[in-house]
């Protein structure tokens, strides 16, 4: 292999990366998050990334909505089935002195849930993706190409990491975010509302899930098993740091960008032992992840 060849295929991998990473991103965002607040990860991630999808399907192909009415109809419709999730079920679990297996549990049993509604309604009998609202036109960046459709995802992305961003850091919804990622006890002393707080985080992981869907699923088939996407975002939240939301959003393109190296450079079926490779050299070198800041001890 040339030198030149080379070039073009790190272009080629570092471009197609952080497409595909900004996406992990986005639901490593959604993990963290919730982790944070309540301290359970959410094993059920993916399958609500899964039902925004055919949501969307449902309503373009189906119903024949337009695409401006369906993509605010599916963002808020998963961002409310999540917040009532939280509301109905977690809630109560926490209030009947449920802890973290039960939490978790919980979680695992709304992920077989959705996937068994999908596969019950016949939805997931036929793979389809979602029309694309943006052309498959090249566009040539150095010596490599995306698509507009790719430079579109990245883009939309970035603009949701930015919101998010700006919500955490400069409204009240968000700092109260914070605060109770941070300290639960002290931020219900000031009179924060804990289990509000978490509803609304929950609404949030709700709300990136379903972007990320719409966002994707014009380039790959929706299908019941699509959920196995959050593997890649537990990797991103994992490399970058489960604490740290800035870490899922490096996570996420580390692991959108070793993705696509090692299909390049090694072969494509070696792209899903990448993250879990990925998964294995944080633990290794940097438990915490790369932004998860200093270990922590906690006394049980």
């Amino acid at each position: 292999m040339s030198f030149s060849e080379i070039w073009l295929f790190l272009q080629q991998g570092v471009l197609s990366g952080l497409v595909t990473g900004s996406v992990y991103a986005l639901l490593a965002i959604a993990i963290v998050a919730i982790f944070k607040t309540t301290d359970v990860p959410n094993f059920a991630q993916g399958e609500i990334f899964m039902i925004g999808g055919y949501v969307a399907l449902s309503l373009l192909l189906i119903a024949g909505w337009s695409y401006a009415v369906v993509i605010p109809v599916t963002v808020v419709a998963v961002a409310v089935g999540a917040a009532l999730f939280q509301r109905v079920v977690m809630e109560r679990v926490t209030r009947s002195k449920g802890v973290g297996p039960q939490l978790v549990i919980a979680t695992l049993g709304l992920a077989y849930m959705l996937k068994g509604l999908v596969r019950q309604t016949g939805l997931g009998d036929t793979p389809r993706s979602l029309p694309s609202l943006v052309s498959n036109d090249p566009v040539i960046i150095g010596d490599a190409f995306l698509t507009r459709l790719d430079v579109a995802i990245f883009v939309a992305s970035l603009i949701a990491m930015v919101l998010i961003y700006l919500m955490f850091n400069h409204t009240r919804i968000g700092k109260a975010m914070r605060a109770v990622g941070m300290n639960p006890r002290a931020a219900q002393i000031v009179g924060i509302r804990l289990s509000r707080i978490r509803m609304l985080v929950w609404a949030m992981a709700g709300l990136l899930s379903a972007l990320a869907a719409l966002l994707i699923t014009p380039k790959i088939l929706i299908t019941p098993d699509i959920a196995h996407i959050a593997i890649l975002a537990y990797a991103a939240a994992i490399v970058g740091g489960f604490t740290s939301l800035p870490g899922a959003v490096l996570g996420g393109l580390i692991i959108g960008i070793v993705e696509n190296l090692v299909g390049l450079f090694i072969s494509t079926n070696a792209i899903v032992v990448a993250p879990f490779l990925a998964i294995l050299v944080t633990l290794i070198l940097r438990p915490q992840g790369i932004l998860g800041g200093k270990p922590q001890v906690k006394k049980v």
